[in-house]
């Protein structure tokens, strides 16, 4: 009965997303249905903003799923549909950003992170090689190691 629980609960979980598109959303044309949902893949929910908004159940969300599609109904591209969304709502809208000169620092800052991390992993390396580790001992701290010693291997036996 558990397991049965939660297998069911482990496939509604995994169908999740398929409810985020209503069925009165879907398009007729099956192509442009797809090009719909590829560039909704493509958009950020600005209500949960860690999903798309193919994947978002907000109001929001589904507003901007209809508004791809009525702009790929009036026959634009690709790129235009995403342009004219940026233009609207900025930037942040998408998932991916562009690679652009403002979004340069963002796109170079976890090589640059990356390299200086390793840079200081290799200057802590070689500052610690051909150091000593430890001191000597004193003369009596040896002559008291060896008398623990010696009893240590006189009780063993």
């Amino acid at each position: 009965m558990i397991r049965r629980s939660l297998l069911i609960l482990a496939m509604l979980a995994c169908a999740w997303p398929a409810f985020a598109v209503n069925p009165d959303e879907v398009l007729a044309d099956p192509a442009l249905e797809a090009r719909a949902r590829a560039l909704s893949a493509q958009l950020r929910c600005m209500v949960c903003q860690n999903q798309s908004i193919d994947d978002s159940n907000a109001e929001l969300a589904k507003d901007l799923r209809l508004l791809v599609r009525e702009r790929l109904e009036n026959g634009d591209s690709d790129d235009a549909v995403i342009d004219y969304v940026v233009s609207r709502y900025g930037e942040f809208v998408l998932l991916k950003p562009r690679f652009e000169t403002k979004t340069l620092i963002l796109w170079g800052a976890p090589l640059l992170l990356f390299l200086a991390g390793a840079s200081v992993m290799v200057v802590s390396a070689r500052r610690r090689t051909g150091k000593e580790v430890g001191t000597n001992l004193t003369p009596e701290e040896q002559a008291r190691l060896d008398a623990v010693l010696s009893e240590d291997e006189q009780s063993r036996r």
